[in-house]
This record gives C-alpha cells, sequence and structure tokens, in this order.
C-alpha cells in the first residue's frame, strides 16, 4: 500500500494497526556514527504515552495504558548506527478489541471508517486499524533518531499546547510564558495558571462526554540558512505535508500566518540588517544578515532564514465521543451510536511529540538534501 514512507533521503516507513501485534517503523538514509540507543527512543515514546504525566494524571488521554518499549532490531551496533536501515517495533500489549465488536458494520461520525472501505473495499474496525493515531508511535521512534542527528548541528525542537477548547495559553512574548513548565504539567502548556483552566474545561467534557480540539505551536532554533528545496520541496511545504499527515490535523500557518493576509507589506516583510558575525554554511560570497522581525516564519522563498522556524498547527476534536450520535450503518440504514472503549477528550498534549518527530524528520531529510546543493 502506497503512502506509508516519508522522506526522500532520510526516510521513514511505519507499520502496524492498532489492535495488531506491533505498531514500529524502518528508518534509511541515517547517517553512520551517530550515538543512538534505546534509551533515547523510549524518552520520546513516554512523552507521547497516554496515562500519567508529571506525576499526574492526564484527564485529557485515554486510559489505553501500552508501555511502549521499543525493541530496535537492526542498523546499530555498540550504541552506533550503522547507515543501514534502523527497524524498531513496539509491541501492542493492552488491547481490548472486544470494545469495537458492535461497530463492525457501523460508519462512526468523523472517522475514517467509511472512506477507508470506499478505497479498499475493506478496512479493520478495531480501533480504526492502520488509521487509528497509534500509527503515530512509529513516527516518534523515527523522529528519536533524527533528533540525535540534529543535535550535532545544534538544531533544537520545542513544541507546546498554545489552545485547547478555545482556552489559550500564554504566547512566548507574554510574561507567564515558561518553557520549562511545558513538561511540568499534564497538559503541555507553558503556563501554571492556564493548564488549570484549561485542564478543568476537559474534566467537564468529559463528564459531558464530548471532547475538544486545539493548536500546538512549535519552534526550531539552530536552524542555518539556506534549507529547504524549491519548488515543489521548499521548508514550510514539506513542514506542512508533515503536520497534515497526522490525523486530526486541519490547518498550518507560519509566522504571522492567516493574519498577514490581514496586513501590509510593509508591515508583513521581514527587514534584513547587516550581521557583521555572519552565518556559518554561507558562501564565501555571500553577506551575513540579521532580520528584524520574523513575519515569514524564518523563511523566505521556502529557503531557511537562519531565524527561529514557527508554526502552528490546528487539530479537529477527537471523533470518538460517549454522547449520542446518530450514523449509518453498511446496509444503509440509519443508527443511534454511543461509542464505548477508552478515547482521549483533546489530543493535543500526545500530538506535541508527535510534530516534533514529523518536524526532526522533515529537517533531517532537508539537512541531507542541502549537503548536494553545492560544490
Amino acid at each position: 500500500m502506497a503512502g506509508n514512507t516519508f522522506g526522500t533521503l532520510f526516510t521513514v516507513t511505519t507499520f502496524g494497526e492498532s489492535h495488531g501485534p506491533a505498531v514500529g517503523c524502518v528508518v534509511d538514509g541515517c547517517p553512520a556514527g551517530l550515538a543512538l540507543s534505546s534509551g533515547d527512543i523510549s524518552r520520546e515514546l513516554r512523552r507521547r504515552r497516554p496515562g500519567v504525566q508529571a506525576g499526574r494524571s492526564l484527564g485529557a488521554s485515554t486510559a489505553r495504558g501500552e508501555a511502549d518499549e521499543p525493541e530496535i532490531l537492526s542498523g546499530i551496533f555498540e550504541g552506533k548506527t550503522l547507515g543501514t536501515p534502523i527497524a524498531i517495533i513496539i509491541r501492542n500489549t493492552s488491547q481490548r478489541s472486544q470494545d469495537y465488536d458492535a461497530l463492525k458494520d457501523i460508519y462512526r461520525p468523523g472517522h475514517a471508517d467509511w472512506t477507508w472501505e470506499a478505497k479498499y473495499g475493506l478496512r479493520d474496525h478495531r480501533g480504526g486499524g492502520r488509521s487509528s493515531a497509534r500509527e503515530t508511535a512509529g513516527r516518534v521512534a523515527a523522529g528519536a533518531a533524527a533528533k540525535v542527528f540534529l543535535a550535532g548541528y545544534g538544531i533544537e525542537i520545542r513544541a507546546w499546547t498554545a489552545a485547547i477548547a478555545g482556552i489559550e495559553a500564554p504566547g512566548p512574548d507574554e510574561p507567564e510564558f515558561d518553557f520549562e513548565e511545558i513538561e511540568r504539567n499534564p497538559l503541555r502548556v507553558p503556563g501554571k495558571e492556564s493548564a488549570e483552566r484549561i485542564l478543568k474545561r476537559i474534566e467537564e467534557l468529559r463528564s459531558e462526554g464530548d471532547s475538544a480540539g486545539g493548536i500546538l505551536n512549535c519552534r526550531v532554533t539552530g536552524l542555518p540558512p539556506g534549507l529547504g528545496e524549491p519548488v515543489f520541496g521548499k521548508l514550510d511545504a514539506r513542514i506542512a505535508e508533515a503536520m497534515l499527515s497526522l490525523g486530526a490535523a486541519k490547518g498550518v500557518e507560519f509566522g504571522a500566518g492567516f493574519g498577514a493576509a490581514l496586513g501590509l507589506g510593509s508591515q508583513m516583510n521581514d527587514r534584513p540588517l547587516p550581521d557583521s558575525a555572519g552565518l556559518k554554511g554561507l558562501p564565501p560570497d555571500v553577506p551575513g544578515l540579521s532580520w528584524q522581525t520574523n513575519n515569514a516564519g524564518g523563511m523566505l522563498g521556502g529557503i531557511s532564514t537562519g531565524q527561529a522556524l514557527e508554526f502552528r498547527v490546528a487539530f479537529k476534536p477527537v471523533p470518538s465521543i460517549s454522547k449520542q450520535q446518530q450514523t449509518v450503518d453498511r446496509s444503509g440504514t440509519i443508527r443511534e451510536l454511543v461509542i464505548q472503549g477508552r478515547h482521549d477528550v483533546c489530543i493535543i498534549p500526545r500530538a506535541v511529540p508527535v510534530a516534533e518527530a514529523m518536524t526532526a524528520l522533515v529537517l533531517a531529510d532537508l539537512i541531507l538534501l542541502h549537503r548536494s546543493s553545492r560544490a
């Protein structure tokens, strides 16, 4: 089946279904000699896990309690990457397939049940099969390898919850904003008071049997100028592709985003300034620059400027809710449906490490491509 591999030189192929024996990935194109351990991968997978985070019950999350311990099958020897394909599997140990027996012939509102059948003629009804968010465990495992690669270039990726259920978290320019707070609270909100308000709303929605959407922000620092492949492989195009490949993602904006459409050129243009220190990696006859603003989100013409790469991703509410809904079954009969099982109220906190992983995969790929862009 096409569509399971991402990347050009630094690639990842994910595999597995929500209620199958395992999910996982194969990473190819990762350079040899990187120090990569199962601990590096486990650390990222723990951030994606449902259940308890920072010592607190994660009210926004599903109750499915997978251990998510990675098994590295190939590509690493004595703690170093070999330059060969890295195969990683993550066993499924907490499936409750019986929760989905009643849904075998019913198309759940907001899910890919009918579209999957329209394409393939059959589907795995147990938790959505391949269309389940469980698939993202393989992406996070692959992203861990990409992050190790990027660390050698001084590149850091940080994502956080920007809004849930219409309640906004503080922005980077506000006093309450605190990068360190992101991993201290269960919702990955960069502000303690905002986290408490959002958590209260999450618990209200849980008691009502409903769900919420939200927005995450991501910032990448340490990027060299020059990343991005015109015309169809632009940095923003590749990031947008990566983010919109996530099941519930419905929109991406960079820098000023849609707000730029309301501004003027005199307001939105990022003015270059002379930079006597220059920037690393530039050709000898290209002067270094700095920038007065970053409305473009760290790129011009789809190529990185050396500023922070900044973008936001909007996610729709989780479609599996315990409120009664009307739907249709395979015979075309209208049915009343109450979805049982263990489901998220909002996926944003768990989407944060997945978005970071996909960003890392894009950047690792673009760095390898950039190495061949000039003599």
